[in-house]
């Protein structure tokens, strides 16, 4: 490589041996439905002490013209700016286990020399394995379990989670590189992708996040709160139902995707992610029928 990884990150002069520790990691911008990602994340650093042990330099790595930071303005001076932060956290589980969490803005630059330093990271530490989250829209209702698509380096690191029928083509992310990469590199990467129903895949859904800490706990051994998160889950999906029950538009979507979703279920071994010969409500469509719900549920059925 024609340039050193090293000058993007920082690491601090006190940070304990990590052998054999997991890094889970989550990068703003990239596709989350239901801030599935974003929920996750804030959750552990709320419920979990921990502090900062990397910083990777942000002013290189992001393009302030397309995510402008907020900076609040006080009558006639600026007041305060939030100065955009991609850092690595040493957080401990409920036995004790240390683990340790990057998360911040997906990087707009230097892809490749980001995916590089994350290497270094994980041999200077000997972190095992390297896990993503976030949240994807899908045609399923929230009233049926939440799916999960895992994805992974290695075959054997996916285990029983039902894979995708085909092959496709997707726009990629830093979190898509970085599982790639690593796996060139002979380091063990995966992620979980929580199935987010997609007329709510513009609110905050505890649901979904719930979901994604159950499965990273049992792909790493893990034991992760539930704290908060799992209340904050019952009140986002009790105003749900009760907004469902109050219009019959809203309510024959959902008994749509219902009579779907079982028939996929009653099916054995096919996955809910192929085709349907039943009608799927377009997004269009379900996006007419819920955008009163949107408006009135916007980000707060995290709180």
């Amino acid at each position: 490589m024609g340039f050193d990884p090293e000058e993007l990150y920082e690491v601090d002069s006190d940070v304990p041996d990590l052998d054999g520790a997991v890094l889970l990691h989550f990068f703003e911008g990239f596709m989350d439905a239901g801030s599935t990602g974003r929920l996750t994340a804030e959750h552990l650093t709320g419920e979990v002490d921990n502090r900062v042990i990397a910083r990777f330099d942000a002013d290189r790595l992001i393009d302030y013209r397309s995510r402008r930071p907020s900076m609040t303005f006080a009558v006639d001076h600026w007041d305060d700016y939030e100065t955009p932060e991609l850092v690595v956290r040493l957080l401990h589980d409920a036995d004790g286990t240390p683990f340790l969490l990057l998360s911040g803005p997906e990087p707009d630059r230097e892809w490749e020399r980001f995916a590089a330093a994350v290497r270094q990271l994980v041999e200077r530490w000997g972190v095992r394995l390297t896990v993503g989250f976030h949240g994807i829209p899908m045609g399923a209702p929230h009233t049926r379990p939440l799916g999960v698509t895992a994805h992974a380096n290695r075959e054997d690191l996916v285990g029983e989670h039902q894979p995708l029928p085909n092959r496709m083509q997707v726009p990629g992310s830093a979190g898509a590189l970085l599982e790639y990469r690593l796996g060139e590199w002979g380091h063990d990467a995966m992620g979980f992708a929580a199935h987010v129903p997609h007329y709510l895949a513009q609110s905050a859904y505890p649901a979904a996040a719930l979901q994604v800490l159950e499965k990273i706990g049992e792909a790493t051994g893990l034991r992760l709160p539930e704290g908060e998160l799992r209340t904050a889950a019952q009140v986002a999906n009790a105003e749900i139902d009760r907004q469902v029950a109050e219009s019959d538009e809203v309510a024959d979507v959902v008994h749509a995707l219902e009579r779907q979703y079982d028939t996929f279920v009653a099916a054995s071994g096919h996955s809910l992610l192929a085709e349907s010969e039943e009608h799927m409500p377009t997004a269009d469509e379900l996006g007419s029928q819920f955008e009163r719900f949107l408006a009135e549920q916007g980000g707060d059925s995290s709180s």
